[in-house]
């Protein structure tokens, strides 16, 4: 209530009457002179000289006068700074992803169309991603992780077949098609717990009844890649996740289908700031 009083107290000051303050501000003029009258009475001072219609200030309004015209700037800047904002000439915007491919492409419009917003790109295995978004620690998330969660919208944006990727020299690599029981005489490659890959492997593994001789856990998509290349076992890889490289061989699945679906969130109470509903218009839907 104060800042609207400090306000018609400077219009009426600068404008020299309460009908001109009142034009300017976009009020009635019995507002101005009640928000007048509060201020005075409120704090017992005299900030107008009255003459007829003419207002003078006062000694008091004269050393109120810088303080509300101060105010009235500060108050212009904030509302240049949240039009700027909302037109997003400038912020910041965090996203989490279990891995560039199913966001990058997104990003990289995002980025074109917005220059003014700085972009951080983390990534993470799908519950990290969950966990950062409900702490405020990012703004939109993809994880393949489906979460039921009230607080959170959901968006499907790609659904990915898995695939067996193996060394060249490796003897699936020969092979013109492999089922899953092929898996149980070599070392499976497999990312830490809270991976959704990790989570679709083992349970494919287990509706099929194939148990595996041997398991390697390996901490990242580049990390297991690399193993691979090394020759020490084999993995289970998102289609569009799956390396690109002379020594590696990609194999499909024959007696079944795994399908890994991406997700994008937000939390629900966020999704109308523009940041993030903007990053949410340009994101592709799946399904």
């Amino acid at each position: 209530m104060l800042v609207a009083e400090l306000k018609s107290f400077y219009a009426v000051a600068r404008w020299g009457t309460v009908t001109k303050a009142a034009a300017q501000l976009g009020i009635s003029q019995p507002t101005v002179t009640g928000q007048l009258r509060q201020l005075e009475s409120r704090y017992g001072i005299e900030l107008f000289y009255r003459h007829g219609r003419s207002m003078h200030l006062s000694d008091a309004g004269q050393r109120l006068m810088p303080l509300a015209e101060k105010l009235v700037q500060q108050e212009t800047e904030i509302d240049f700074w949240l039009r700027d904002a909302s037109d997003l000439r400038e912020g910041h915007l965090r996203v989490g992803a279990t891995g560039p491919f199913y966001i990058m492409d997104t990003v990289q419009r995002y980025s074109q169309r917005y220059p003014g917003i700085d972009l951080t790109l983390t990534i993470g295995n799908s519950q990290a991603m969950l966990q950062a978004l409900q702490d405020y620690r990012i703004e939109v998330a993809t994880s393949s992780y489906l979460s039921e969660e009230k607080h959170f919208y959901r968006r499907m944006i790609a659904a990915d077949p898995l695939r067996i990727v193996t060394h060249r020299e490796h003897p699936l690599a020969r092979r013109s098609q492999v089922q899953l029981s092929d898996l149980s005489h070599y070392a499976l490659l497999l990312r830490e717990p809270g991976s959704m890959t990790r989570k679709l492997t083992e349970s494919a593994l287990e509706a099929a009844g194939v148990t595996v001789g041997r398991v390697l856990e390996i901490g990242s998509r580049e990390s297991i890649r690399q193993a691979i290349l090394c020759d020490l076992g084999i993995s289970l890889i998102p289609s569009r996740e799956a390396p690109t490289h002379p020594d590696l061989v990609t194999l499909d699945i024959t007696d079944a289908t795994i399908v890994m679906n991406e997700y994008l969130y937000c939390l629900r109470e966020r999704q109308p700031v523009q940041l993030i509903a903007r990053f949410l218009e340009m994101a592709p839907t799946a399904g």
